[in-house]
């Protein structure tokens, strides 16, 4: 029988998330694409690295939720910045609505699961 791998799961719910995550960043206004890596990397849970970011800053533009814009930096290449654009924002919105009732879903999954545990006592 195959074990269970916890750190299999976690990765899988990881990404799952990340898309909420970037977008719930760029909620707050146009960011640096290397800032929103570092500020993602804050957030232990998360274990972000850049290779997971850009991939998902991409695939969001290509579907119409980021605009970007280059600006020209003083110290090295151009930096490109990501912002919502108004579809990105209805995006956003969805998803916090969906993440609100899954959390609450789950939430009252697992207090059933104390009700049953206590029933056995």
């Amino acid at each position: 029988m195959q074990q269970f791998d916890i750190g299999n799961w976690v990765t899988q719910l990881r990404k799952g998330l990340l898309e909420l995550c970037v977008v719930l960043q760029l909620s707050k206004g146009e960011v640096y694409a290397y800032d929103l890596v570092k500020r993602l990397a804050g957030v232990k849970s998360l274990a972000i690295t850049e290779g997971t970011v850009y991939p998902i800053l991409s695939r969001l533009k290509s579907a119409g939720l980021l605009s970007s814009r280059l600006e020209e930096s003083p110290s090295g290449p151009a930096r490109k910045y990501y912002a919502l654009t108004p579809e990105g924002r209805a995006a956003m919105e969805l998803m916090r609505l969906y993440w609100g009732g899954l959390v609450v879903s789950i939430e009252q999954l697992m207090e059933g699961e104390e009700d049953d545990q206590n029933v056995d006592s």
